[in-house]
């Protein structure tokens, strides 16, 4: 069985393995017994939560159900944002929060993913347990089965049950909703500003409109009426033109683009210019800088982050520190660097001093907060701030050895790094699920980086490309 967990927990087609009800059943049982072995016994106690994509539901039953029938003691708290579990798994002092969503994907698709009592995502040692026992179980059961698609419908328990269930988690979601608005937004003002959400149908639907309206702002909530079936669907982070026409018919301040499950946010200026999450970061790092609070005056992003950044940053005395892709990543360096920001370029941003995973209505609570605090547009806060030309191209190739292992590869983009100066960047990297490399040169001319970057791949071609 290949590894089954991603950089973002496990995600595939709801219905098919890994996400059949029996074998999610078996992730729950298998993730309590791996908590049940440091808890001298007690039960392990797991928080969950999902979004509002129509599968959701039955996958997170079908979760408790294993973990409850291995011992753990479940609580639900319904529809919620992945940092809301992050951040109720610690409240609680559960041993766990799991969280049922595919993030920005589209509904057909779902994923479980897995905190710890800290609230950071589980590590790696703990999936690679999981991944090894759910092996061995699926082996004696027969559960690997990717031929067919298994539909479940929704069956819903008894009144009082039901009833017992929503009043439970509406307590919990309520946590959340008071730790945002009581000590991530205390003494915020908003009076005067008009801003734009859009929810894409997600989990963030019936939670972040009433939060920015109860700091003070005039909210124009669009996409907030989730049917199981539009989450993501021609909204949210991955499809913004729509958020742009409403912020500048509506003359809004503010326009913000949650994902399926809130942990992202973009943002469009009230021109309707796009801001993503390098923009953000730019920002951020320089009211965080401004008021001696951007530890190490160092940012922390990806790979994936425009040199645009990397360059602005340096313009005002601050470091960017990049990680492999994936906010886990991110976080595991600002943790070993005590740095206070970080990020990536899709909108997941991280403020460890506040949160340990990307937050998306806490991202646009801070956002919001610089706004006020310097009294300045969004538009004019991101000046200083270009963001280069970027040219990406794939090249099928037999196999994957190091780079700097291919002398023919190795000269050419020693070469290539040489021209391009500080005013450049090239990376070289395999895909980690299909069989291609991928060329991806940043500079200030798109037709000077499309030719390094076709004779790059060229020559990547020639040594590694398939016949």
């Amino acid at each position: 069985m290949s590894r089954l967990f991603g950089t973002d927990g496990i995600r595939g087609e709801a219905g098919r393995f890994p996400l059949d009800p029996a074998t999610v059943r078996v992730i729950g049982r298998v993730l309590t017994q791996q908590l049940a072995m440091s808890l001298d016994g007690r039960a392990p106690r797991i928080v969950t939560g999902r979004d509002t994509r129509e599968s959701s539901e039955w996958i997170e039953r079908a979760l408790i159900e294993g973990a409850t029938h291995a011992g753990a003691e479940c609580e639900s708290a319904g529809v919620i944002p992945t940092p809301g579990v992050a951040r109720l798994a610690q409240e609680i002092t559960a041993d766990a929060g799991v969280v049922i969503s595919a993030s920005h994907n589209p509904f057909r698709d779902n994923g479980i993913k897995i905190f710890s009592s800290s609230g950071r995502k589980l590590d790696d040692i703990t999936e690679r347990l999981i991944e090894g026992s759910l092996e061995s179980e699926s082996l004696r059961n027969n559960l690997i089965d990717n031929s067919t698609r298994i539909v479940v419908q929704s069956e819903s328990p008894g009144d009082d049950e039901s009833a017992l269930d929503r009043n439970h988690a509406a307590g919990l979601l309520r946590r959340y909703r008071e730790y945002l608005t009581e000590e991530i937004a205390r003494g915020l003002e908003l009076t005067g500003l008009t801003v734009v959400v859009d929810c894409a149908n997600g989990a963030a639907s019936h939670l972040a409109p009433p939060i920015f309206e109860s700091l003070g702002a005039r909210v124009i909530p669009i996409n907030n009426s989730p049917n199981g079936r539009n989450i993501n669907l021609d909204c949210g982070s991955l499809h913004l033109e729509g958020l742009q026409k409403r912020v500048v018919s509506e003359r809004a301040d503010l326009g913000v683009a949650f994902d399926g499950d809130a942990d992202r946010a973009l943002f469009i200026d009230a021109s309707g210019r796009f801001v993503d999450g390098d923009a953000t970061l730019w920002v951020m790092a320089k009211y965080l800088s401004s008021n001696g609070r951007l530890a190490n005056e160092t940012v922390v992003a990806t790979v994936m982050s425009n040199i645009g950044l990397e360059i602005a940053l340096r313009s005002r005395g601050m470091t960017l520190l990049r990680t492999d892709v994936g906010d886990k990543y991110v976080l595991e360096k600002l943790l070993e660097t005590g740095s206070s920001l970080g990020g990536e370029q899709s909108g997941h941003i991280i403020f460890p001093n506040l949160s340990l995973v990307g937050d998306g209505i806490i991202t646009t609570i801070c956002l919001l907060r610089g706004m006020r605090d310097t009294q300045a547009s969004l538009g004019s806060l991101v000046e200083g701030f270009t963001r280069y030309p970027q040219v990406l191209v794939n090249v099928p190739v037999r196999e994957k050895p190091p780079f700097a292992d291919v002398k023919s590869i190795a000269q050419a983009a020693r070469q290539v790094e040489v021209e391009l100066g500080v005013h450049g960047r090239l990376l070289l990297r395999y895909s980690g699920t299909e069989p291609l490399a991928r060329v991806m040169i940043e500079g200030q001319r798109m037709e000077v980086i499309e030719r390094k970057a076709n004779a790059i791949a060229d020559v990547i071609r020639e040594a590694l490309g398939t016949s």
